[in-house]
């Protein structure tokens, strides 16, 4: 499995991730996407997106804002209890979780000092909203982008004119003071999520959530993530949030462990009867075939985009010896991939030909022309970034009207009529 200095170094040197504000220092779980990383992080949410909403008809999407209105995050129990404990060294005056495995009789791991006893550090960062700035104009930013779906849910389901169940899904960022970000983009303070709340009779409950836990499993393995490094994991009684009914994780074999990628929860009808219960405002259904009034449960899954990329990374990662030394692949599967195809001329006599060729291509295909260094070197570039299939235009193509198609995976190559270049990647890039 790749190391993950080996990957960093990889992110920063092909425009995929970079440190945020790297030229002052950077600032500590921050990241920035670049050319390639942003590609890679739409085609993920693109799969996501297709997969739960457009491709179902019991489930809507919703774009909500990242500031609500504060009572939104006290109705939640984030203002009182969105918190890790935390310790402080009376030397270094570093910051530590106080749950931190290294963490052993009280000693800081950096400079073996005193540390504090732990208090609790809420994880939301806090902003202003007008031109005062005061308490009454305390506001914040999201920890979680769920809690805007329950306050509309009603307004959606009758706007959609959607029966109960139904589901909401939103792609958004999400905002956590990380009291120690860590493991690159796997724990920062600034992250996208996708979640979908999928509302049902609490009679319904638990075969939804079943059905929700084998679809999202087998998500990840649609866009080439690797089985044996996926498991499930059900969390035990004394893990499950006081509202939960249930909750399984979707976990993957990183470089430093089996982390979650996705959880998929049974929460009640808490946060529902929450909001209701603060607000004053009704947020039950009325169920036409039951002949019942009720307040639905709910059935979560929320998933990281960015930790998402993190693992399709680590599971593309990998190097082979070729007779020209080291050769660095990330196998993305063509669905995914950054960059779908490169066109590269032989020669920068043939560029205007193989320009008009590529321009074609970038109407239907994530395209990348390429005339700078070697062939040799411009294929293990784009081996590099994950891009399937390299399009070389030679100076036979003037005759035969055809060029040659490299497998980034196996490095085969193969002659094809320019005719019929489209319709062959079509079927290649699915």
């Amino acid at each position: 499995m790749v190391q993950m200095d080996t990957l960093v170094s990889l992110c920063k040197r092909r425009g995929i991730i970079f440190q945020s504000s790297e030229i002052y220092g950077g600032i500590n779980g921050f990241w920035d996407f670049g050319p390639v990383g942003v590609e890679l992080k739409r085609r993920i949410k693109e799969s996501w997106w297709r997969y739960m909403v457009t491709s179902r008809d019991n489930v809507v999407g919703v774009d909500t804002s990242i500031i609500c209105h504060p009572r939104v995050w006290e109705a939640s129990g984030h203002v009182n209890s969105f918190s890790d404990p935390m310790v402080d060294c009376k030397s270094c005056k570093k910051r530590f979780r106080a749950d931190e495995p290294d963490l052993q009789q009280g000693v800081c791991p950096a400079c073996s000092g005193e540390l504090t006893d732990p208090k609790e550090f809420n994880l939301m960062f806090h902003t202003q909203v007008g031109a005062r700035s005061d308490s009454a104009s305390t506001a914040y930013l999201r920890p979680e982008t769920c809690q805007p779906i329950f306050v509309q849910f009603k307004q959606i389901q009758v706007a959609s004119r959607k029966k109960v169940p139904f589901g909401i899904a939103q792609i958004g960022k999400a905002f956590r003071n990380e009291i120690t970000p860590r493991n690159f983009i796997f724990r920062s303070r600034e992250f996208e999520q996708m979640e979908m709340e999928f509302f049902t009779h609490a009679d319904e409950s638990e075969k939804w959530f079943e059905f929700w836990v084998n679809e999202r499993f087998s998500w990840f393995s649609s866009i080439g993530i690797n089985e044996s490094r996926l498991r499930r994991r059900p969390h035990d009684a004394n893990e499950l949030a006081h509202y939960a009914k249930g909750c399984t994780d979707v976990e993957y074999e990183m470089p430093f462990g089996w982390s979650e990628m996705e959880g998929i929860a049974n929460r009640s009808n808490y946060d529902l009867q929450q909001h209701m219960d603060a607000s004053g405002k009704d947020m039950m259904f009325f169920d036409d075939a039951r002949k019942e009034k009720y307040l639905p449960y709910v059935i979560e899954t929320s998933i990281g985009v960015d930790r998402t990329a993190l693992a399709i990374l680590c599971d593309a990662y990998r190097e082979e010896t070729v007779n020209d030394g080291k050769r660095v692949v990330l196998g993305l599967h063509p669905s995914i991939a950054p960059i779908q195809v490169a066109m590269l001329p032989l020669s920068n006599k043939l560029k205007d030909a193989a320009k008009n060729i590529e321009k074609e291509l970038r109407k239907e295909f994530v395209s990348e022309y390429d005339d700078a260094g070697s062939i040799g070197k411009r294929y293990r570039r784009h081996d590099e970034i994950g891009t399937p299939f390299c399009v070389t235009f030679d100076f036979d193509s003037l005759d035969d009207n055809a060029v040659t198609i490299r497998h980034r995976d196996t490095m085969a190559q193969e002659r094809i009529a320019m005719s019929q270049l489209a319709d062959y990647l079509r079927k290649k890039l699915v």
